[in-house]
């Protein structure tokens, strides 16, 4: 029976029980029946609905989302209420309908109090009648099914539990308590949601309208989940990976179940695989990096390989690295060029416990002071223009043995800053990444330059030398020990003539003289050259020495530019060979200062300046 004739009664034909047509777009009523105004209010066509909802507004809209989602919903959670304000205890059951393209719901309203008492006595009635031999045997019944449940799913490995419409708990196994923490009396009709799922990993809120069980059975799909979070209930997580399934009572959805077993242990093991393959990448890629850096050095020829004289001066050098070598302590190697600092580098290194790892060489002065940084610490792909690839620097690939930084003075200002950090703090960040990779390294480095000076001028920072100086070796020009020169000489002579595949010339004593009476600004290097070179001229079964006009004392080499360091370090160098011309004498007419064409007042105050002494000559 229609409450009001209305142009909309057409929409509750055959409608039973209360039931309300509602346009939502106006909060409207449009038409009613008679049993909805017994319920509600009289004279309900015409006003709004709202008013009658007494609880559960914001649940009111998620069920006219699942009425628009699949035509129609039903639900518990919305408490209505009489014009008197009086609550109902009701299930309604909304069916979306359009008038001329216009949404409307239209609204049934069960009331379950009417309901249960019905329902409670013909269950009276079907009781009383079957008698109390019935009644127990029904009871038994249900009592031999829940147990045989219980046992079933107690005896499962994973955790079970199910959840109703209203996502409360309703049985939770053995299992899962177990995993979880939680006992049946902390879940069962309980929001299981708020208890072990409502945060993620990372501390970020989860509601329920995003987690995938609630979605299960709102929108009767299967979900299946392979890596999330529940939470114990001393407050930590498990990695889990579960099942939920939604569950139906005939056609009717009341829920979900869901299975989950807990894969924290499998989660960490993969975890740690990963890291180990990282490792692995990345050792694969240092090895790379090292063989073929070693592949290089391989092809650069070198004049010797060990250290060769008999003077005091190399007998203490030797007697240095024996004292070093075997320690992790960093070394500064000083002296001029072609002195041999890398030949007493290479010493160092294999006379310590890390000669089973390469020592990795960086010529300072080689590379473009633009991309030394990126020599020493590497790069990652993308880090400036022309970073192509990852690679790792000459501190990375020295990682377990030794760095040799050849000359250290032409590292740019504000890298020695960088680098003295990085060897402080023991770790290395490539070029634009922000991952720090541990160092376990020794330096050494050497320098042609006088450090002092240096320092002073702000080429170099102090607190980098005094790290990298904690051993300093000193290495002797060659004019300072000519009691070297016959046996370098016969030693460089031996490997030139196997290098040409000629036969090893005699040195006579003029040669010899002619050798030890030169100043050597090249050093050891120079005399390297000279040999090679007399070893292509000669002849005869005798050693033919010529040494070039533009290495005799006093003359400035032209075929490179000069920095003004090497401009004073030659200078030193031409002082004293006229020194030693000249006897230790300054003036007169066989004195230095008349070799050099200069006041005798001149000389002595250069020697002065330049701190030289009769020791040096």
């Amino acid at each position: 029976m229609l409450g009001t004739d209305t142009p909309y009664d057409s929409f509750l034909a055959g409608a039973f029980g209360p039931t309300l047509l509602i346009d939502l777009g106006q909060d409207l009523i449009l038409a009613t029946t008679a049993e909805a105004q017994s319920l509600l209010a009289d004279d309900l066509t015409g006003t709004n609905f709202a008013p009658f909802i007494a609880d559960g507004l914001d649940l009111f809209v998620v069920f006219l989302t699942e009425v628009e989602h699949r035509g129609w919903a039903r639900t518990r959670r919305v408490t209505l209420q009489s014009a008197k304000q009086k609550p109902l205890n009701s299930e309604i059951t909304g069916r979306s309908v359009r008038d001329e393209g216009r949404p409307l719901l239209l609204l049934h309203m069960l009331d379950l109090e009417t309901l249960e008492r019905r329902a409670a006595d013909t269950a009276a009635g079907k009781l009383y009648n079957g008698g109390l031999l019935e009644w127990q045997r029904a009871q038994s019944f249900f009592a031999d099914l829940e147990r045989e449940n219980q046992l079933i799913l107690n005896a499962a490995g994973e955790g079970i539990y199910g959840v109703n419409a209203d996502g409360k708990t309703t049985f939770v196994n053995r299992a899962a308590q177990e995993m979880l923490g939680w006992t049946n009396e902390d879940l069962l009709g309980h929001d299981i949601h708020s208890k072990i799922h409502h945060h993620h990993l990372n501390g970020e809120h989860y509601p329920s309208h995003e987690c995938p069980i609630y979605q299960s059975f709102r929108y009767e799909q299967v979900k299946r989940i392979e890596d999330e979070v529940f939470w114990r209930k001393d407050g930590k997580p498990i990695r889990v990976e579960y099942v939920s399934t939604p569950i139906y009572d005939g056609t009717q959805l009341v829920g979900a179940v869901v299975i989950f077993r807990d894969i924290t242990e499998r989660w960490e093991s993969e975890r740690k695989l990963r890291e180990a393959m990282d490792q692995v990448a990345a050792l694969r890629d240092q090895l790379e990096e090292e063989n073929a850096y070693l592949q290089e050095a391989i092809n650069i020829e070198r004049a010797h390989h060990d250290i060769i004289g008999r003077s005091e001066a190399i007998q203490g050098i030797i007697k240095q690295i024996e004292l070093v070598g075997p320690t992790d302590t960093n070394v500064l190697i000083r002296g001029e060029s072609g002195v041999g600092k890398s030949l007493v580098a290479s010493a160092v290194h294999d006379e310590s416990s890390r000669k089973r790892r390469p020592m990795i060489h960086l010529k300072a002065g080689a590379v473009n002071p633009e991309n030394i940084e990126s020599e020493l610490f590497g790069q990652v792909r993308g880090a400036f223009a022309g970073a192509l690839k990852d690679r790792p620097g000459k501190l990375e690939l020295a990682h377990g043995g030794t760095l040799f930084i050849d000359e250290v003075a032409d590292i740019p200002w504000e890298v020695q800053g960088h680098l003295l950090d990085a060897l402080q703090k023991r770790e290395v960040v490539r070029l634009g990444d922000d991952r720090a990779r541990s160092l376990d390294l020794r330096i050494i480095a050497s320098t042609t330059r006088d450090i002092d000076r240096e320092v002073q001028a702000g080429r170099l920072r102090q607190d980098l030398m005094l790290h990298l100086g904690v051993f300093p070796i000193f290495c002797p020009p060659l004019r300072d020990r000519p009691e070297d020169i016959p046996i370098l000489t016969a030693h460089l002579l031996r490997i030139a003539c196997k290098r040409l595949g000629r036969k090893l010339p005699i040195v006579t004593e003029g040669a010899m003289r002619r050798l030890q009476d030169y100043h050597w600004p090249g050093n050891v290097r120079e005399l390297a050259n000279v040999i090679e070179r007399g070893a292509i001229v000669s002849q005869s079964n005798k050693l033919q020495v010529e040494i070039q006009s533009q290495v005799v004392p006093g003359a400035m080499p032209t075929a490179a530019l000069l920095t003004e360091a090497d401009v004073e370090q030659f200078r030193r160098a031409n002082i004293i060979a006229c020194m030693k011309e000249a006897n230790g004498r300054v003036a007169g007419k066989d004195g230095a200062a008349a070799l050099l064409r200069i006041k005798p007042t001149t000389l002595y105050s250069r020697l002065k300046k330049l701190g030289l002494s009769e020791t040096d000559w």
